[in-house]
Formats: C-alpha cells, structure tokens, sequence
C-alpha cells in the first residue's frame, strides 16, 4: 500500500443480528482497494465479524435503536479496524479462558480469543456512551 493515499470507510448497522451479513460484502468492496490475499482476507472477515456480532450482542443487547460502527482505515502498515458500540463495554481480563478445560465444550466464549489469534494487535477502549476494539492487520507488501 505504500505510495497509496490512505483510506477510510465506515459501515454503520442497527443492532439486529440479521445486520451481521452486510459486512463480508463491505470488506470485499475494502479489500479491491487492499489486496490482501485469501488467507489475510479471511481472517480479516472472521475478526471483523465476530467484532461486530459482540456489539450487537452482547454490546447494544440486540436493541435496534442502537448502532454498531465498523470504520477501517489504513496507514503507512496497516489497516486498522474499530468496531464501536454503545454499550458498558467489557474487560478483557475477565473473559474465561477458552482453551481451560472447564470451557472446552461450551457453545460461546471464544470470539475475542478468535480476534486476539486473527489479528495483529487488538485493543479494547471503554469511553463515556460506548465501546470499541481496535483490530490491526498488516497490509500486503
């Protein structure tokens, strides 16, 4: 990407779970501009997506008059995607381990382990009306 001036787009959706489906076709239209090959482009998909369920789900509670912000944007090395809800947030510290043995078999719980495998660096940020993951992934050389 270097050379290339840097972008920004932004997808805004209710919070209904049906909303999840807009996001492969947004990262597609992204990922003509990127490049990233199939590998890089699915693990983009998978840690946005589950980014996005989180705030639909568990962030805004399914509530549809709330909304979950997917912006990306590159820089010189990166695309960086923030996922924003306006829910309480959470605290990563305290997201059972998937991997222990007492959660091995349980049907939820591995989203954010997902994101932490996928993506170069995610953080979490609570802020006064909201919450937001920022996810990095290197751009293609």
């Amino acid at each position: 990407m270097s050379g290339k001036p840097p972008l920004r787009i932004k997808l805004i959706l209710a919070s209904l779970p049906n909303e999840i489906v807009k996001v492969e076709g947004f990262l597609e239209k992204l990922n003509e501009q990127i490049g990233f090959d199939d590998a890089a482009f699915n693990k983009l998909l998978v840690a946005a997506t589950e980014a996005v369920n989180n705030g639909i789900l568990h962030g805004n509670k399914k509530d549809p008059s709330k909304k979950v912000t997917l912006n990306c944007e590159t820089d010189d090395r990166f695309l960086i995607v923030t996922v924003e809800d306006e829910g309480p947030g959470l605290d990563p510290a305290k997201i059972p381990d998937p991997l222990a043995q007492e959660n091995l078999l349980r049907e939820n719980g591995r989203g954010v382990f997902l994101m932490r495998s996928l993506m170069d660096s995610i953080e979490f940020v609570r802020f006064q009306g909201g919450s937001r993951v920022i996810m990095r992934i290197a751009l293609p050389a």
